[in-house]
């Protein structure tokens, strides 16, 4: 298992015993020892840096902790109860570094021997006793935390346990596991958002009201930067591209798509022109040194123009190059929807993708949801080969060009959105289903056929689930990705100190 976002997260480790128990019960310390560093080291596997001070069984130790995940700079600190301990020894250790904790309830065994258990092996299997004394210290003094409990998930029975300590493939075991690593995937979605760079390039597409927010609300709740960017910008770097630069995304675009032919039932999807090829390799060679020389990490995008002037031709001509920009980590949105920019910069942070998509229509007769959108694809989660399609216009928009024409790969999906509140507060909307083959539109828009379900081919009642959606206040864009994310999107919601709604069933 590792971590899929490339943004580097540090994780600060502790194990949690009472000194007074060493002497006591000889052994007992070692093997609670080594079972922290299996912690650490099963962690360390999903990708993330462990700072990892040990066995913390006194106040002094838990301070000197604390100090040294400060020292570090973690992103989250981890405390693993082994035994019982007190609260006063384990608070120091997180109170001062600022950082959301993530406490550990790992039981070694299944079940306890009772029959042979001395008070020895029991301390060894009483990580429960900890958790609610640890839990009110943290919740008096509003240290962020949480909880996972389950089994360790050891491989190897360990020297001196009486009970069967091999729970590698218990499933109480395999599902903390699964959430711990959750949870490292929301930790570092959450640091990529803090240290993101998102352009704002040009405005909103006017009357949108569902997508107007502002800036600053945008960094206060996510860290993220935004750079405002103007036309100019973009034209003076297009304007700068070398005819090898247009070459090299020429090639590149003839093997990632394929090129259409003329639609015989759409009359304005046609065959794109050498001419118009060329022209979109260049925007899109323009666009790269937008990101670079600006340093963004998404982008979100919208131009009207007038009269075929040279900001309409450069606000028609974006499609191409920020499809090859979302497939390399800096995901773009079109008509101006920054929150969903936010939205789809998540999902990439999981490895799901993340298109740029809309509510497209309805089909009772298959029971699906059809979804998609004019605009940037994110390649990387296609099913096929997507295709390049010129159009003489964009529906709503002035000008005409090459567009992706894309179906979300079958399986499941995700769908996140980020709405606004009537009191400003932003908050996420989710639901989990599947996207299925069939028939879909070859208008040169990206579209997907959906079903909200629980099974592939499970009961989808569509207006029930539209009037959930709708009831729920979203934008009318959202972030389209693969795989089930909802678990790891919620987690990502409470480190944010945001709202979350998923749509009932």
């Amino acid at each position: 298992m590792t971590l899929v976002s490339e943004t580097q997260c540090k994780v600060g480790l502790f194990s949690i015993g009472l000194a007074a128990y060493w002497p006591q019960f000889e052994g007992l310390e070692s093997r609670l020892t080594s079972y922290g560093a299996f912690v650490g080291k099963k962690m360390s596997s999903m990708g993330v840096d462990i700072v990892d001070v040990g066995m913390v069984d006194d106040q002094p130790k838990a301070r000197a902790a604390g100090d040294r995940f400060i020292a570090e700079g973690v992103d989250l600190v981890v405390c693993y109860v082994t035994t019982y301990s007190t609260s006063s020894q384990v608070l120091p250790a997180v109170q001062q570094v600022g950082r959301p904790v993530l406490v550990l309830n790992l039981q070694p065994t299944a079940q306890l021997e009772y029959a042979k258990t001395g008070t020895g092996e029991w301390l060894a299997n009483c990580q429960a006793c900890s958790i609610p004394e640890i839990s009110n210290a943290f919740a008096r003094c509003e240290v962020d935390f949480h909880v996972v409990t389950g089994l360790l998930g050891l491989s190897q029975q360990p020297e001196g346990a009486l009970a069967n300590e091999v729970t590698d493939q218990h499933p109480a075991a395999i599902a903390a596991w699964r959430e711990i690593e959750d949870w490292l995937v929301a930790v570092r979605a959450k640091q990529t958002l803090n240290r993101s760079r998102i352009g704002f390039l040009g405005h909103t597409y006017p009357g949108m009201m569902d997508m107007y927010s502002d800036f600053t609300q945008h960094t206060a709740f996510f860290g993220t930067h935004i750079e405002v960017l103007e036309m100019e910008d973009v034209q003076v770097r297009v304007d700068a591209v070398e005819d090898d630069e247009i070459d090299a995304v020429l090639r590149t675009t003839e093997s990632l798509f394929e090129i259409s032919d003329d639609n015989d039932v759409d009359p304005l999807a046609k065959r794109p022109t050498e001419e118009e090829m060329r022209w979109a390799c260049r925007v899109a060679a323009g666009m790269d040194r937008v990101v670079s020389e600006f340093d963004l990490q998404g982008l979100t995008y919208y131009y009207r123009g007038w009269e075929d002037n040279e900001f309409e031709r450069l606000g028609s001509s974006l499609i191409l190059g920020c499809s090859l920009l979302t497939a390399r980590g800096v995901p773009c949105s079109g008509e101006g929807d920054l929150k969903n920019c936010m939205a789809m910069k998540v999902m990439d942070a999981f490895g799901a993708g993340g298109s740029f998509t809309e509510l497209y229509a309805m089909d009772f007769t298959d029971r699906i949801i059809l979804m998609g959108h004019d605009g940037p694809f994110h390649m990387d989660i296609a099913h096929g080969k997507p295709v390049l399609r010129g159009l003489e216009l964009f529906h709503g928009k002035r000008g005409g060009g090459v567009s992706v024409e894309a179906q979300v790969r079958q399986g499941p999906i995700t769908i996140l959105g980020l709405t606004q509140t009537h009191d400003g507060r932003l908050v996420w909307l989710c639901d989990e289903g599947w996207s299925v083959g069939g028939e879909r539109l070859r208008i040169g828009n990206t579209n997907s056929r959906i079903r909200f379900a629980d099974e592939e081919d499970g009961e989808f009642d569509a207006a029930r689930w539209m009037n959930r959606w709708a009831e729920a206040g979203p934008t009318h864009h959202v972030a389209l990705g693969v795989g089930h994310q909802a678990a790891k999107l919620q987690k990502l919601a409470r480190l944010l100190h945001m709202d979350f709604h998923r749509i009932e069933r």
